[in-house]
């Protein structure tokens, strides 16, 4: 199981980038990856093929409009199906409280 997080944006197209991010997120959506948003990229849960596939369908999307695309990549890889999505954060906040600052 890979969770993979990343940031994808056209660097040719102005200081907003909201219509190109959802864009993006809805190709991310429309694969039916597990998904997180947040505030500064996405994380994605599922086999190595498969997170790479939406990566790279998001990429050919950006790519039908931009000449100049960033992308910033970051995976963990560990065995087992079990999901780590939330179990990670989840470990942390039973740690140090409730009232710990966790979104998703």
């Amino acid at each position: 199981m890979v969770l993979l997080e990343f940031s994808i944006s056209p660097l040719d197209k102005g200081e907003s980038l909201s219509p190109w991010v959802a864009k993006v997120i809805d190709v991310i959506r429309k694969s039916g990856v597990t998904y997180q948003l947040n505030a500064m990229g996405t994380i994605l849960e599922g086999e190595y093929e498969e997170v790479m596939a939406v990566v790279a369908g998001c990429f050919k999307t950006l790519a039908a409009e931009s000449s100049r695309i960033s992308i910033t990549i970051k995976i963990d890889y560990r065995t087992g199906d079990d999901s780590r999505l939330l179990s990670k954060t989840e470990k942390i906040k039973n740690i140090l409280g409730p009232d710990l600052n966790i979104t998703g």
